[in-house]
């Protein structure tokens, strides 16, 4: 599986797994050392269908998908392919088992010439990002410490760009794109809405548009505002772990436990929506917490599973009663306020959650000017 390719100097990177979170600085470290990025194509079900032959049929839905990502790239003619192998992201805070053994499942279950780059992050073994990064650099043959220095720095301003945007409020495509170009697109619309909701999920799961069903739009498109753990800096996800009496164990918990108690504990929202995939054993753990957290503070929490062979109706049917749940019990609350003569903000009068139904139908919103800063 190490055919060494003279011809082009371009890498591939799988549309999946790390790819979500992490690209901006994949993209940023590759290109500054010279090689052109090639993504595979955007999930689909022909693309889940190819990765799923090479795997045993109870393998999770997101190693499929990756595995149909990289014979994707390899359909393509990218024969040097990025392939990491992300243990823990600090002492004990580990990945599953899964994502730990990409590279090994890859090279067991495809049978094809090409070079995999598979560095090793493993913080409990003292195994840092710059480890990571020389690794790729040396795979690449590229020894210079100041090229690869040069290189995670312009890495770094990708991803920093990437996270300050998406933090801001700033929607997870159009950071993306901005970042990559070099530019920061600062965000100071607050559209509120009568409605909010947190979803706690990993970024492969929910951003994978094929993956999650849109599930972002079609929260927008019933008017409803969406946080996800792209909005929340990661001292923040750390702190709310720690003041709902929990501890973090796993990797991507940040975007899950540590995303919902961020904004179950600030009072920002009216409900929580757990999306994973089918059988995911970390997951399921967390999600129970929650649902634990989030009794405690009368919050409604749905868990939403997706596998290859989920249909979208049934999706849909879930979603819509969730929203309508929270829509009800909203405009009760609203209703018993000012009958007790409570002045009640614009965004929670009970005459605007008569308005607030299904898809296409407009609700009254309530936002400031847009101002947009490029760097």
């Amino acid at each position: 599986m190490n055919v060494a390719s003279d011809k082009i100097k371009q890498i591939g990177i799988p549309r999946a797994i790390s790819y979500y979170n992490n690209y901006p600085f994949y993209y940023g470290f590759f290109k500054s050392l010279g090689f052109e990025v090639v993504i595979s194509d955007k999930t689909t079900t022909k693309l889940i269908n190819e990765g799923s032959k090479y795997v045993v049929s109870d393998t999770c839905l997101p190693i499929k998908v990756y595995v149909g990502h990289v014979v994707n790239l390899l359909d393509k003619g990218c024969d040097t392919i990025f392939v990491p192998s992300l243990q823990s992201t600090a002492f004990k805070i580990n990945n599953c088992s899964k994502i730990r053994g990409l590279p090994e499942i890859i090279r067991n279950v495809i049978d094809r010439d090409f070079k995999m780059i598979e560095p090793t992050l493993d913080k409990t073994e003292n195994i840092g990002l710059n480890d990571f990064c020389t690794m790729i650099a040396n795979d690449l043959e590229i020894f210079d410490e100041n090229t690869i220095k040069s290189a995670m720095k312009t890495g770094f301003e990708m991803y920093n760009n990437f996270l300050e945007m998406t933090q801001s409020g700033v929607s997870y495509t159009e950071a993306l794109k901005n970042a990559l170009d070099g530019k920061i697109v600062k965000k100071t619309v607050d559209i509120v809405r009568p409605i909010s909701v947190v979803v706690m999920a990993h970024g492969y799961n929910l951003f994978d548009e094929h993956i999650s069903m849109n599930l972002i739009k079609k929260l927008e498109k019933m008017g409803v505002k969406v946080y996800t753990g792209l909005n929340v800096a990661k001292d923040d996800a750390v702190a709310a772990i720690k003041n709902i009496g929990e501890f973090q164990y796993w990797a991507n918990e940040l975007d899950l436990t540590g995303t919902a108690a961020h904004y179950l504990l600030n009072n920002k929202i009216d409900g929580i929506i757990a999306l994973s995939a089918f059988g995911c054993g970390p997951d399921s753990l967390m999600f129970q917490e929650m649902e634990y957290h989030a009794k405690e503070k009368n919050v409604p929490i749905i868990h939403l599973t997706v596998d290859e062979h989920t249909g979208e109706a049934g999706f849909v049917t879930r979603l819509d009663a969730f929203v309508d749940m929270l829509i009800r019990k909203k405009r009760l609350n609203a209703v018993k306020k000012q009958k007790m003569g409570e002045k009640l903000l614009p965004s929670t009068n009970p005459n605007q959650f008569l308005a607030l139904k299904k898809y296409g139908q407009k609700i009254s919103e309530k936002s400031v000017t847009t101002s947009n800063v490029q760097m």
